[in-house]
């Protein structure tokens, strides 16, 4: 299993032009399923697309381990204004 980082893009409410986007985290064992997995977590309108998908093995020189629970996802925001 993988860590995932996927950006997603999709379709903005009626009358607005563009389109909205959103970053969600996902376990997988291979980037297709990831990129099933991620747009299942789209919070938005209308259908979502993935326009980035990044497998995350180290991050500053640290190895990413994963340990399966029984509890869900629990991202914490912090200063954000």
């Amino acid at each position: 299993m993988h860590f995932y980082v996927a950006f997603l893009g999709g379709e903005l409410a009626n009358g607005r032009i563009g389109e909205d986007h959103e970053i969600v985290f996902v376990v997988a064992e291979d980037d297709l399923s990831a990129r099933k997995a991620a747009k299942k977590k789209w919070g938005g309108g209308g259908k979502p697309h993935v326009d980035t998908l990044t497998k995350v093995d180290r991050i500053d020189g640290y190895a990413l381990t994963l340990t399966a629970t029984d509890a869900g996802d629990l991202t914490e925001v912090t200063g954000y204004n």
